[in-house]
């Protein structure tokens, strides 16, 4: 199912980009917690019946993805990675005007 998802390939693509990043320690564990988190929640959201269900688990990764990109305005990173991150914000708003306000 997950293998399907294009939003959910695109976040674990942008976790792999973000294990790459060099930065300092207390924001490296911060930015791979958050950027797992995108992951994560939307794989579990994927999985729930309800709109509102799935909504809850796509506006946490969003959530998730404002804090990844708190920390690049932090401390800097590459563009691809910035850029990557605007396509997959782009992704999951999308998902979540899909399933209602």
């Amino acid at each position: 199912m997950l293998k399907n998802f294009r939003t959910y390939q695109l976040a674990v693509k942008f976790f792999q980009a973000c294990k790459k990043q060099k930065l300092p320690a207390f924001l490296q564990d911060q930015l791979l917690r958050a950027s797992s988190s995108v992951a994560l929640n939307l794989a579990e959201g994927a999985g729930k019946r309800t709109l509102k269900d799935k909504g809850k688990f796509y506006y946490q990764a969003l959530g998730s993805l404002n804090e990844c990109q708190a920390v690049f305005d932090l401390h800097g990173v590459d563009s691809s990675t910035r850029k990557l991150s605007q396509f997959l914000g782009a992704s999951i708003c999308k998902l979540c005007r899909s399933t209602g306000p």
